[in-house]
């Protein structure tokens, strides 16, 4: 190995790390989840639909990579605690967390009613509390931990009818202060990635609008939507020993879409 190569592997790989993904077998988490499993990590997927979680398995077993699947509810709490401990046999106890799975149902605000409501945020704002509190202490107490939400634009700005889904991803974030406050003193991460558009199945109901896709890829600076791929790279920087010193922090993937 050149030094180059020794460097970047230093820094970047995730080589003997654990890695939990959910929402891991389909769009940005079908993403992160490969861009784990290939920087070395063994990874297990957690998602409802099997057939789309054994395609993503094996795919990266069939490129060498150590991967597993786990079929969970992730609206429930028995059904987290489950899936966490099903997942957590397999491998081992995660050092890496990720909180992709993510539900995004949007009726106008004054059509929200409390089923919505409950629904929403058990995925995108319990999920994630509960499996941080099943992980982070033992993270903590092994000295090194990295916990990675994935969140929304709609956690900072209202557009294209935010509801629920708007509060729970702002609710995220300040979830993932709150534990990087708790845990990293002891070598635990706790970070969020903020996409842009990203031409998704969560995004269905804008990817069939032609005029909008359009609309929202004029909002960014690089001029176009985003693609799961683009979080690849991200990911990885925060799974790995590169991003030891940054931690309680919203990091935007959208081409400019934040800013522009």
């Amino acid at each position: 190995m050149n030094s180059s190569h020794a460097y970047l592997s230093g820094l970047f790989s995730l080589d003997g790390r654990v890695a939990l993904v959910t929402g891991g077998s389909s769009g940005i988490g079908r993403a992160v989840t490969g861009a784990l499993a290939r920087a070395g990590a063994r990874v297990v997927v957690v998602a409802r639909r099997q057939r789309e979680l054994a395609a993503t398995v094996e795919e990266l077993t069939s490129a060498g990579c150590r991967a597993a699947w786990v079929s969970g509810d992730l609206g429930s709490r028995d059904g987290v605690r489950a899936a966490a401990e099903e997942a957590a046999a397999v491998f081992g106890e995660p050092d890496i967390l990720v909180n992709s799975a993510g539900i995004n149902l949007r009726p106008p605000m004054a059509e929200t009613d409390e089923d919505v409501w409950d629904t929403t945020m058990a995925v995108n704002l319990e999920a994630p509390f509960l499996l941080g509190r099943r992980f982070g202490p033992g993270m903590a107490e092994r000295g090194f931990g990295r916990i990675i939400h994935i969140t929304s634009q709609q956690a900072h700005r209202a557009f294209v009818q935010s509801g629920a889904y708007g509060v729970s991803k702002g609710a995220l974030e300040s979830l993932a202060r709150s534990q990087a406050e708790a845990w990293s003193p002891y070598g635990v991460t706790v970070n969020t990635l903020v996409p842009g558009f990203v031409m998704t199945p969560l995004n269905q109901r804008l990817s069939s609008d032609p005029e909008r896709v359009a609309a929202l890829a004029a909002r960014t600076m690089t001029g176009r939507n985003g693609l799961a791929e683009d979080f690849e790279g991200a990911a990885v920087f925060l799974a790995s020993r590169a991003s030891a010193y940054v931690t309680g922090q919203s990091i935007f993937v959208d081409g400019g879409f934040s800013v522009h």
